[in-house]
This record gives C-alpha cells, sequence and structure tokens, in this order.
C-alpha cells in the first residue's frame, strides 16, 4: 500500500491542500477551500487526471473545512483514496518557528505552545496555521502530524546577518531579528540547483530568488543561508505585489500623521496597498504591467526598474557576502514565467560573470539553465515543490515513529 502524505496550508479563511504518493513522490490530487467560516465556501478539489470538482458549501470554521476536505479525498466518484487510513501522515506548513526550530518536527503539545508564543510576530499566519493543525488532530488522531516551519531553513544565519541595530533589549525580550520566509522554496530551489551544477550542496554558493507575489532572495553557502531578504516580517526586502520592502523607517511615521493612521492601518497599507500595486496604480500582477509598459504607460514602466533594480542590488550584495556564485536560480510565479523580468535583471551584470542568453530564457515553468556558455554563474530557472519538500519531511519524521 503507497504511504500517502496529506500536506496542509491553512490561512485565516483558506485550506490549501496536497495528497502526495510518497513512493513515486506523485500528486494525486489537490484543492483549495476558499471563503471558510465566510458565506459563500467553495471548495475546488482536482484528482490528478480527473476533472475538478467544485463543492459550494458554507462552513463556519477550520474544523469543518478539514472535515469536508477528507470527505471529498474519500469520496467513491471523485476520491482519490479507499478510506482514511491510507493516509498515513500530515505535514502542515506553519510560517513562524520563532529561534526554536532549524527543522521540522513532530507535532506535540510543546511544538504548539511555541507555535502560539509566535502569533505576536506572526499574527497573520501562525493563528490559522495552528487552527489548521488542531482540526487535523482532532479529525485524524492516529496518524503522525509534523510541522514544517518557513522559517527554519534560515536559523543558520550568523548573527551579524540576523541583528538589527535596536536596543539589544528588543532582542532579548522580543526576539526582535531577522527571521526570513519561504524556506522551503529557498531549499527546494538550492538542492535542485546543486544536482544541475553537479556537485555536492556543500560545495556551493546559490542565490535563491523566490519572485511569486511575496517575494524574497537567499544566499546560500555550502547548503546553508548565511542572509536572506525578508527580516522580522515578510514585509521587509524585496518590492512585492502589494508590499513595499525596504524604505526609511521615518516614512511610517510621516505617513502616519499624514494620512490620520494608527498602526493596525498603516500596517495594512505598507502590506496591501503598496509594492508594484501602489507604484503603478494598475495592478499587482506583472502580467498586467508588463503589458501596460509595453504599451508605453511610463509608471508601469518606472515600477519594472525600481523592481528588478532592488532585485539586482541583492544580488551584488549577496555576490559579495558569498565571496563568490556558482548559481542564480530563478522560482516561483514570476520567477518561473517572468521571461522579460529574468532578462532584465540579468541585463549588464557581466562584470560579475552574469551573462543570459535571451533564446533560452524564452522558457516558462521549466527546469533548465539560461546562461550562456561562457557565463561564469550559472542562471537557473527551477519550478518549486515546497509541498514535495513538506511531504519528504513528515515522511521522514513518520517513518521514525514506527
Amino acid at each position: 500500500m503507497s504511504f500517502n502524505v496529506l500536506v496542509v496550508n491553512c490561512g485565516s479563511s483558506s485550506i490549501k491542500y496536497q495528497v502526495i504518493d510518497m513512493d513515486s513522490k506523485q500528486e494525486i490530487a489537490s484543492g483549495l477551500l476558499d471563503r471558510v467560516g465566510i458565506p459563500g465556501t467553495v471548495l475546488t478539489h482536482k484528482p490528478e487526471g480527473k476533472e475538478k470538482t467544485v463543492i459550494e458549501k458554507d462552513l463556519p470554521d477550520h474544523t469543518a473545512g478539514m472535515q469536508l476536505v477528507l470527505e471529498t479525498l474519500v469520496h467513491p466518484e471523485y476520491g482519490v483514496v479507499k478510506d482514511l487510513g491510507e493516509i498515513k501522515a500530515v505535514g502542515h506548513r506553519v510560517v513562524h518557528g520563532g529561534e526554536h526550530f532549524a527543522e521540522s518536527v513532530l507535532i506535540t503539545d510543546e511544538v504548539k505552545k511555541v507555535i502560539r508564543d509566535c502569533f505576536d510576530i506572526a499574527p497573520l499566519h501562525n493563528p490559522p496555521n495552528l487552527m489548521g493543525i488542531e482540526a487535523c488532530q482532532s479529525l485524524m488522531p492516529n496518524v503522525p502530524h509534523v510541522a514544517v516551519f518557513d522559517t527554519a531553513f534560515h536559523q543558520t544565519m550568523p548573527p551579524e546577518n540576523f541583528m538589527y541595530a535596536l536596543p539589544y533589549e528588543l532582542y532579548e525580550k522580543y526576539k526582535v531579528r531577522r527571521y526570513g520566509f519561504h524556506g522551503t522554496s529557498h531549499y527546494y530551489v538550492t538542492q535542485r540547483a546543486a544536482a544541475l551544477l553537479g556537485k555536492p550542496v556543500e560545495q556551493t554558493k546559490i542565490i535563491t530568488l523566490h519572485l511569486g507575489n511575496g517575494a524574497s532572495v537567499a544566499a546560500v553557502d555550502g547548503g546553508k543561508v548565511i542572509d536572506t531578504s525578508m527580516g522580522f516580517t515578510p514585509l521587509e526586502g524585496l518590492v512585492m505585489g502589494t508590499r513595499s520592502g525596504d524604505i526609511d523607517p521615518a516614512i511610517v511615521f510621516f505617513i502616519m500623521e499624514k494620512l490620520n493612521m494608527g498602526p493596525a492601518e498603516i500596517n495594512n497599507y505598507l502590506n496591501k496597498k503598496a509594492g508594484a500595486l501602489g507604484l503603478s496604480g494598475i495592478s499587482n500582477d506583472f502580467r498586467d504591467i508588463g503589458d501596460a509598459a509595453a504599451a508605453g504607460d511610463k509608471r508601469a514602466q518606472l515600477t519594472l526598474k525600481v523592481y528588478v533594480n532592488r532585485v539586482k542590488s541583492y544580488i551584488g550584495g549577496y555576490i559579495a557576502k558569498l565571496n563568490g556564485c556558482d548559481a542564480i536560480v530563478f522560482t516561483a510565479g514570476l520567477g518561473e514565467n517572468g521571461i522579460p523580468i529574468r532578462q532584465m535583471i540579468c541585463d549588464n551584470m557581466d562584470f560579475l560573470g552574469i551573462k543570459m542568453d535571451p533564446e533560452k530564457n524564452k522558457v516558462r515553468g521549466k527546469e533548465i539553465d539560461v546562461a550562456t556558455e561562457d557565463s561564469k554563474i550559472r542562471i537557473f530557472v527551477i519550478p518549486t515543490n515546497e509541498e514535495l519538500v513538506i511531504a519528504t519531511d513528515t515522511y521522514n519524521i513518520a517513518m521514525k515513529q514506527k
């Protein structure tokens, strides 16, 4: 019988899931339950090789949501397992593990306490993550549940790269420091890049660019992160779809005064109304911005230049910190599919040994080296697979419980 892992990613009003057969490493089903606890709840379920099924049913909370997901997975018509006994373990994406976890762990009461203790520093993500864990545990109490943390891969950063120049007591009392996010994605593409280089990961220097609506860069030396662009929260770093990225901290107080905003309002403003959306006034989708730029829209053109220059700055800085670089990796939605953006980022960086082949770069969603033959640094496009990382960690930990 196959060892199937259910991968769960709970948001405040959503549940994303995948079922992965660990014998073949293949997805056998995926889905999204949207608007949990809000009128108009919809489950979109996609069994591999079959038509998707859409179920509309209002649900009060995540426990009811997970109940519907599990019923769907065993449904005689569009389910993918005969009974829940065929799901051997559940892997949960958890955004924040603080300084406590540098790797994935079996979920215990103590682990749940740490996730709860991180509510202050991840108020949008950790509470629904914990809700999902507790909902799944109540419905599937006899299988191992594993927490896989977005922050874990970045815990190898040295203090000189994770500390802020703030009074030290803020770190001692409240753990104010850089944490980094998208860790499972950065980990996956680092491993794939090392394989494409034909080297043990311990002998590589790699810069990974996770460019989606949320975006981050990591400098990975010998398979270990030494620096990353997202910080105490996912707001720091690159320009993103709706997030500002790096700005002068004094701007926050200026905006609050001018627009008469409180803390919650300014937080929402910088996370949801800034970034490419705020700068372009068009969209947070770079396809829309690219179309507008091509049609001559000046703000759209400016937005792309600001975005690209921020990425270039991080690449240059991380090459310096790594003292060299074997490969740059583009991943996530924009990284995997944004042909013009990849070209713009790599243009005029030949002094650093970065040379892209424009013809090879004409590819979307495919693992490929798009560098020229004489480029000193390889340029990889690698589709990320965070769910496989979560499933693999869950499988490895579950097998130890036997």
